[in-house]
């Protein structure tokens, strides 16, 4: 396995009125193909800043991010985008479901983009949301749903398209402990079950146990970089 992401000397500056404000300063790392990998922090770390140019969401003041060997910060918007959409998925806190249309419907959308017909990708969208616990749930929309079955469906969506990353931003933010338990559960098993690399970004010590490695974020800068034994025992408190 190599690295599928590779950050070096990382610089984000925003400007406020006449200040600065260093938001990440010069961050240095890599991630393997396959690795569960959590960058902690809390508010203010730099965590979300981080995973916005990882994304491509964002563009670094200096530096390289290297994804699957291309150099993204380099990208124009057309380009990031379709290396988004090939590439990378993503499990948001807030679920980003169309509330108008049927869980079924939004795990298939980001198969739209991959050119795949209607009829294959509602059979692959079944097979995700049946993969999830959801099997009788494909017809409802997320209106009709609980937290935790909106965040499966999130899940199954971010896994469909079968992208070499899948970020995850805050992915239990808004739920209780079951259910949080479940959802990491779920995440992992879909993760090391494809060999996809799964980049967790949360200020929860509980989840960022779930990872095989931590990065650690305190204002703009890497604190600490732990590789774990992620057959440990999960427990939530």
């Amino acid at each position: 396995m190599g690295a599928v992401i590779a950050v070096k000397n990382l610089i984000k500056i925003y400007k406020v009125g006449s200040d600065k404000v260093v938001a990440l300063n010069d961050v240095t790392f890599s991630i393997e193909e396959g690795e569960i990998c959590c960058i902690l922090g809390t508010s203010g770390s730099g965590k979300s800043t981080l995973l916005n140019m990882l994304a491509g969401l964002e563009k670094p003041t200096r530096g390289e991010i290297l994804i699957d060997g291309q150099r993204i910060e380099r990208m124009n918007e057309k380009r990031i985008t379709k290396f988004r959409q090939r590439n990378i998925g993503f499990v948001f806190q807030s679920y980003n479901l169309l509330h108008g249309i049927t869980a079924l419907e939004n795990v298939a959308m980001p198969l739209t983009f991959r050119g795949i017909k209607k009829k294959k990708r509602e059979k692959i969208a079944f097979m995700m949301l049946a993969m999830v616990g959801l099997a009788k749930r494909v017809r409802h929309k997320p209106t009709q749903m609980s937290g935790g079955q909106q965040q499966r469906v999130g899940i199954a969506r971010a896994f469909a398209a079968r992208p070499k990353i899948v970020f995850a931003d805050e992915p239990t933010g808004n739920l209780d402990t079951k259910t949080t338990i479940e959802v990491m559960e779920l995440m992992v098993t879909l993760s090391r079950k494809n060999n996809r690399t799964l980049v967790l970004v949360t200020h929860d010590k509980d989840i960022a146990a779930y990872a095989d490695r931590i990065i650690q974020l305190r204002d703009g800068e890497i604190i600490s970089d732990e590789r774990i034994n992620f057959k440990k025992e999960r427990v939530l408190s």
